[in-house]
């Protein structure tokens, strides 16, 4: 069944309960939107009329929002894992042609519908569990034709799975064999070809760059900033995962709608963070698969009020994780989140994170009709197990998608 062959999801839905309230509640859905939403009792006439949906009791959250993932890519990278489990580090697994290049390679060599058809199966996974909202990343082709190609495969699978799905261009995530030695050219490359070009097409939401030691530098990762700011294009970084490059305050500095990973963040990139709005995404499905010990300051966010969101960081090196609900675990146990923090971080906060705070992360009138009815007694399971899908109904945008 196709996205716009799914049934519509107008109506009154009764027999809810919001996880910000206990009470008997309903939703009001109108052409795609919601119409109105609050307690059974009060539900107005007007929505009384037509369908009615029987949620049975069920638990009701914003639709999940997937705020960082690389889906599309060809292959796969389990050897590197065996690596890792053997004692190399992920620098050393880089360094002997593993790591991103080696997904770069694979990414070429696939056609746009493989790409297509293995990204459809893992996206499945993630929608499955109450993803409504998902962000693909570019970056393993690192030649114009070839992050066209991941790009245009992102816009496919929004259209054809009908979720919402924020494009970033990732050019500037690892340097190609082509270039090797010459990063400030491949830099001239992502800035004056690449990012033009994928920005007229329609293709690019928004801009990251991977600012680290085996990855870009600080002035690498402006020059990409102040092209992308010239096409009026947000940005975004991978920022402080192996090391304290100060990219945090730098991408704050140009407004960046998130930094992500962090376990190395410093008070200092905490504060230009908080200044600047820009939301801290914790990945702990990397932080766990690489077995990391450095924590990402977790109190510090907190004290300086720095919203967090969580994400898959669904990638086929460090994070081959198809499962948000099992990342909103870990953030719990490895993290110490509390669970409204952690439903907050894949709802309200990774909205933000995508610049989707308006229409994707809520439920309130006037936005898009995404949420997710749970089978669940105590909005504390969604964290709490794993292995489970306690999916009861989805509906995203606007239809019953499950």
């Amino acid at each position: 069944m196709t996205a716009t062959q799914r049934p519509s999801a107008d109506g009154l839905w009764r027999g809810l309960r919001l996880a910000s309230e206990p009470a008997d509640a309903a939703i009001a859905v109108q052409d795609g939107r919601i119409a109105w939403v609050g307690p059974a009792a009060q539900v107005p006439a007007a929505f009384t009329q037509g369908p009615q949906h029987d949620g049975g009791g069920a638990l009701v959250t914003p639709g999940l929002v997937d705020c960082h993932t690389h889906l599309v890519y060809g292959g796969q990278r389990a050897n590197e894992f065996a690596m890792r489990l053997a004692g190399a580090s992920y620098e050393e697994v880089a360094k002997a042609g593993g790591g991103i290049v080696s997904s770069v390679r694979a990414t070429r060599a696939a056609s746009e519908d493989e790409l297509f058809d293995s990204a459809s199966v893992r996206l499945a996974n993630l929608l499955a569990e109450g993803v409504c909202a998902i962000e693909i990343k570019s970056g393993y082709g690192l030649a114009l034709e070839h992050e066209r190609k991941q790009l245009r495969v992102a816009r496919r699978l929004g259209a054809a799975h009908g979720v919402t799905v924020r494009t970033t261009f990732l050019g500037a995530h690892a340097l190609p064999p082509e270039y090797a030695g010459r990063s400030g050219d491949y830099i001239d490359l992502v800035c004056r070809e690449m990012l033009p070009a994928l920005a007229a097409e329609g293709l690019i939401d928004a801009v990251d760059v991977f600012c680290e030691r085996i990855a870009f530098s600080l002035e690498e990762t402006e020059r990409v900033f102040k092209a992308a700011q010239a096409l009026g294009l947000p940005v975004k970084l991978h920022a402080e995962q192996l090391s304290d490059m100060g990219g945090t305050a730098l991408a704050a500095r140009y407004g960046a709608l998130s930094c992500d990973h962090l376990e190395h963040l410093s008070q200092s990139g905490i504060d230009a963070m908080r200044a600047s709005g820009t939301i801290a995404v914790l990945l702990p499905g990397a932080y766990y698969a690489l077995r990391d010990t450095h924590l990402p300051p977790i109190d510090a966010l907190r004290a300086s009020g720095v919203p967090i969101a969580v994400s898959t960081d669904h990638n086929p090196g460090t994070s081959p994780a198809l499962s948000l609900l099992l990342m909103m675990n870990m953030a719990c146990t490895l993290f110490r989140l509390t669970v409204p923090e952690v439903l907050a971080a894949v709802t309200t906060h990774a909205a933000r994170a995508l610049g989707l705070q308006d229409t994707h992360g809520v439920i309130a009138p006037g936005v898009p009709a995404n949420f997710v009815l749970w089978n669940i007694q105590d909005i504390a399971e969604l964290a709490y197990w794993f292995g489970q899908r306690p999916v009861k109904t989805v509906v995203r945008q606007g239809r019953i998608a499950a």
